[in-house]
């Protein structure tokens, strides 16, 4: 059996059954995908954020009846009378979480300034910003722009590495300045540096320990020049 829907807004349509009917926490919890603590905590007002209740039977979700019979009978598992539409994504600029709006201009300014042949076009899908503030960052008329340091990006987690280098390729591309294939040549060259580098390690290893055995050696010979029958004077 497939598993049922849920709300499109949860926690908001669980506030909502909570205020307006008798229906029990695990009724709500289950009819709304929400853990019965949850349900217990929108019902103390000590959630996070006290919500604004949504009304499941005005949008399409649950029916009067439905309520009713669970209402009356505590066992009874809330149907789903209308599943929610999905929401599509629409088209407009990329979306950037409030705390890292400030942070915009910076990443324009880094691609600006590294990337020039990048278009405001281009730039405008990447950060997810106007080209109006593009403009002003590329004039030096922004009102803030004193305070705007070139800041990477992708660091500042306002777009991905992959998708900033297929937009200075697509750029270069377009500009006739992509970057020449690489040489053959250098990863023959890197491997044979690689190989002269070790050989160097072993030969350093090898000497030292060379050194150390004619250390040991040379103290053994020491040893063995100490004429036999001598007293030491120091003993006894």
């Amino acid at each position: 059996m497939a598993e049922q829907p849920k709300p499109l807004m949860p926690h908001a349509t669980a506030s909502w059954l909570v205020e307006n009917t008798s229906l029990s926490f695990t009724q709500i919890a289950e009819f709304c995908g929400l853990h019965i603590l949850e349900v217990q905590a929108i019902a103390d007002e000590t959630s996070a954020t006290k919500l604004t209740g949504r009304d499941p039977v005005r949008a399409g979700e649950l029916t009067h009846e439905e309520i009713e019979k669970g209402q009356a009978d505590s066992d009874h598992v809330l149907k789903m009378h209308k599943a929610p539409e999905a929401i599509t994504r629409t088209k407009g600029p990329r979306y950037t979480p409030v705390s890292k709006r400030q942070d915009k201009p910076d990443g324009i300014a880094w691609i600006i300034k590294n990337h020039p042949e990048v278009s405001d076009g281009q730039i405008s899908k990447l950060i997810g910003t106007t080209r109006t503030t593009i403009g002003s960052i590329r004039d030096r008329s922004h009102w803030n722009m004193a305070n705007i340091q070139p800041k990477d990006p992708v660091t500042l987690g306002l777009t991905s590495q992959r998708e900033l280098d297929a937009a200075v390729a697509k750029a270069q591309k377009a500009a006739g300045t992509e970057a020449a294939p690489a040489d053959a040549n250098l990863d023959d060259d890197k491997a044979a540096l690689i190989d002269e580098l070790r050989k160097e390690r072993e030969q350093a290893a090898a000497d030292a320990a060379a050194a150390l055995e004619a250390e040991r050696k040379a103290e053994e010979g020491e040893a063995d020049e100490i004429v036999p029958g001598i007293k030491d004077p120091f003993k006894n």
